[in-house]
């Protein structure tokens, strides 16, 4: 993992709630809910609503909460997961809006069956709410499980996504 990196953030009015937005050189890094599990501290992040990749995931957010955007076209930086993690991020990006999976399935599709738990650890650790869709995955029945910003908004982003 590499934390290192220089990140530059800003924050964005969504329809639900406040976001924080992270980039690094390498792209957007983080997209959290405020209030939400695992929200980084800041500390040595500068904060610049400026800058191009936090502009352009501040614009298709907008028209994704919107509608008119049925996914996001950015460059994405997962470099702050484990290899494992960053592997269940990639296959979070591959649901289509509208779709969702299990953890199951996503342990299956990932070659790893028996790893339900780890992948559902992966899928809470996601650090790009929304743009990385792990608001698409509930449980085996079916239901609303876990979700670091609340199970009010993976409910409200589940309804958004069905809407026509």
């Amino acid at each position: 993992m590499n934390h290192s990196l220089p990140r530059v953030a800003a924050r964005h009015a969504t329809p639900l709630g406040p976001v924080l937005l992270a980039a690094t050189p390498a792209g957007l890094a983080g997209l959290w809910f405020e209030g939400q599990k695992h929200h980084p501290d800041t500390t040595g992040w500068r904060f610049d609503p400026t800058h191009p990749v936090l502009q352009e995931a501040m614009r298709q957010l907008n028209a994704w909460f919107a509608g008119t955007r049925s996914g996001f076209d950015l460059p994405l930086d997962l470099q702050g997961g484990t290899a494992f993690q960053q592997d269940v991020w990639r296959a979070l990006l591959a649901i289509p809006r509208g779709g969702h999976t299990s953890y199951g399935a996503l342990s299956r599709q990932l070659g790893r069956p028996r790893a339900v738990r780890a992948v559902g650890a992966a899928v809470g650790r996601n650090p790009l709410s929304v743009v990385v869709p792990c608001h698409r995955v509930l449980g085996a029945d079916g239901s609303l499980t876990g979700y670091a910003g609340g199970l009010e908004r993976k409910t409200a982003l589940l309804r958004l996504e069905a809407a026509p």
